[in-house]
């Protein structure tokens, strides 16, 4: 068992080494982007609320049971004439005379338990149930134009790191002629063929060069920060990156404008909107729950007495009346059970119904406005970016054809200069020639990759594998 176990922490010593002594491929840039991506994060976790609406709508159904209690004292004082206590056939008694003081003193105790369950939503639940549906529908949508983003942007920052590493090579190349062109001017210089002042040239267009490559070396490093940023990789695996700029082909769209992400969440989001019309429409339907209650009531120390004699006095047989002082030992109500079905009909609301439908119906003319507009935008967005294609594949040719001409004035320049046909600054303004056209050639593909990413763009058909 110790030996498997030594085996196993063993072999994930080794892979994690080699990961680390790998340089990670564009895909595994974009995966770590895309879970560390904030506004991906933030859109996800906002989308659970809508799920937590949807499981808040579902549990309307369920049955609720509230229990509530009291305690405290109670005194209450009632005024009554009571009729039914008339001994006027055999007093005499004027009528009238009988009112009297009745007096309920002591400590109280109520409980109740209430159970409601709705039966019958008048069909807003089920309305409010599919606009639910569909805004979850618009919002999951939504999730793959933000995906695209992060792609765009982890494609532009590792398309610049491929531009900055061929441009090193640029120079490097330059800094190597120079070194050659360095060792034939100091012969030149030694034999009397060049002043003193050709030959500083050459030193200054190295020094120019050297300048240059710490400029880019300055550049890289900022790349490689926000590549480390995005993707959460270390730079040690990421300086191992040699990327290379390649023209992109995209592929025949196979997708419309309408197809595009923003347009097809819209449509979900009027479909929400129309739904929740509907539900607001039902604001005159009568609801109907089941209820059900059962209640508990004490009296504790109860006192119950009148202030006036609740039996006169008789003086015909001495008799001096009688007060009502009744001491129970407490007073018990229960159980009082109430159960059976009720309904609330909103026959006139105020109006406030149809100020909801009217609500939800400028809502949708919103989307329905943001839906025409987007579509406007994206069909002249996607004019600009074929045009914008077209122009950088032009644009490729033509740097091409000046950095073949820049080459071949350079190693005329080198021949001229060897045999002292031509001064360094011939020498120099070829060799800055050469060096500025390959790095032309390079931005013109840098160029048309970003055309081109954004041409599939707009048709929601950006392809990662023809890209990388």
């Amino acid at each position: 068992m110790k030996s498997k176990l030594s085996f196993l922490l063993l072999s994930l010593i080794f892979y994690n080494y080699s990961n680390a002594q790998t340089a990670p491929g564009f895909k595994e840039l974009l995966d770590s982007a895309m879970v560390r991506d904030a506004d991906l994060r933030t859109q996800l976790t906002k989308n659970k609320l809508t799920s937590l609406d949807q499981h808040k709508l579902k549990d309307v159904y369920l049955p609720t049971l509230e229990v509530s209690g009291m305690a405290g004292y109670m005194n209450a004082t009632a005024h009554i004439i009571s009729p039914e206590l008339n001994l006027q056939p055999f007093l005499n008694i004027p009528e009238g005379k009988y009112n009297n003081n009745i007096n309920v003193s002591g400590f109280s105790g109520l409980a109740k338990a209430d159970a409601k369950m709705l039966l019958y939503s008048g069909g807003k639940v089920k309305y409010l149930g599919k606009a639910l549906e569909e805004k979850k529908q618009s919002e999951n949508i939504l999730l793959e134009k933000t995906a695209d983003e992060v792609v765009a942007v982890v494609s532009r920052a590792y398309d610049q790191l491929a531009l900055i590493h061929q441009s090193k090579k640029v120079l490097d190349e330059g800094k190597r002629r120079l070194d050659a062109n360095r060792k034939t001017a100091d012969k030149a210089l030694g034999y009397g063929l060049i002043t003193p002042y050709d030959h500083k040239k050459i030193e200054l267009a190295q020094a120019t060069l050297d300048a240059k490559v710490a400029e880019y070396e300055g550049k890289k490093e900022l790349l490689l920060t926000q590549l480390e940023v995005l993707t959460g990789i270390s730079k040690e695996r990421l300086r191992l990156i040699e990327p290379v700029l390649v023209a992109v082909t995209p592929t025949v769209p196979q997708k419309t404008i309408e197809e595009r992400a923003e347009v097809r969440a819209l449509n979900h989001g009027i479909n929400a909107t129309t739904y929740k019309i509907k539900a607001e429409q039902t604001w005159w339907i009568p609801k109907v729950q089941l209820m059900a209650s059962g209640y508990y009531l004490g009296l504790y120390g109860a006192r119950v007495k009148s202030s006036d004699n609740i039996i006169p006095p008789i003086p015909a047989i001495n008799y001096p009346g009688r007060k009502l002082d009744w001491r129970p030992t407490n007073l018990n109500i229960f159980p009082v059970f109430m159960g059976g079905i009720g309904f609330k009909w909103e026959i006139f609301d105020g109006r406030e119904g149809k100020h909801a439908i009217e609500t939800a119906r400028i809502d949708r003319e919103l989307l329905q406005n943001q839906q025409y507009d987007a579509l406007r935008k994206l069909t002249l967005n996607q004019a600009n970016n074929q045009s914008n294609y077209d122009i950088a594949n032009a644009q490729i040719a033509l740097k091409r054809k000046q950095k073949e001409m820049a080459g071949d004035a350079l190693v005329q320049a080198e021949k001229e200069f060897r045999y002292g046909m031509s001064k360094s600054t011939q020498l120099i303004e070829a060799e800055n020639d050469l060096e500025a056209a390959e790095l032309d050639y390079q931005n013109a593909i840098f160029n048309q990759r970003r055309a081109a990413i954004e041409l599939m763009r707009s048709t929601q058909e950006l392809d990662i594998s023809r890209l990388y």
